[in-house]
């Protein structure tokens, strides 16, 4: 029987990145069928009941580790701060997580939710988590980016 793993939808095909488009990866659709792995896909920011498309959104401080202990920001290029929504989709997330039985995520890298290990904060490509990535992190997730998928054909944000 194969296993689930949450996957960010955009990297299935899905149309629910800010601006409504897709980053289907070949590599991570080969990855997943390679392992035997079940799909679940989620859209942490849909799961807050954001719109798609919606305004970009970008840490103004810190990262999602930052946010889930209070003293990080997310906010759109307007400056309308968006933390309590993301954390309501992170937590939204990590409910499918656990319904689903899931014990790994693979994650769109530079997402103000889903990055791994980068995120934008002001223009700037830093280090750093989303939040919902690092939500579930802190849950005992196991994490991977499409970027830890070899040969993988993802590119820009």
């Amino acid at each position: 029987m194969p296993e689930p793993i949450l996957v960010s939808a955009c990297l299935l095909g899905l149309h629910t990145r800010y601006d409504g488009a897709q980053k289907q990866d070949k590599a991570v659709l080969d990855y997943l069928s390679a392992n035997d792995y079940l799909p679940i896909p989620v859209c942490p920011e849909q799961l807050a009941g954001l719109a798609t498309p919606r305004d970009e959104v970008q840490f103004t401080e810190g990262d999602g580790t930052n946010i889930l202990a209070g003293s990080g920001k997310v906010a759109t290029r307007s400056g309308l701060e968006m933390s309590t929504a993301f954390v309501h989709g992170a937590t939204e997330t990590l409910e499918i997580c656990r319904l689903t039985g899931c014990q790994t995520a693979l994650l769109k890298e530079r997402s103000p939710s889903c990055g791994v290990h980068m995120v934008y904060r002001q223009g700037e490509r830093v280090p750093g988590m989303g939040v919902t990535a690092a939500l579930l992190k802190h849950e005992g997730i196991a994490l991977l980016s499409e970027q830890d998928i070899p040969h993988s054909s993802s590119a820009g944000k």
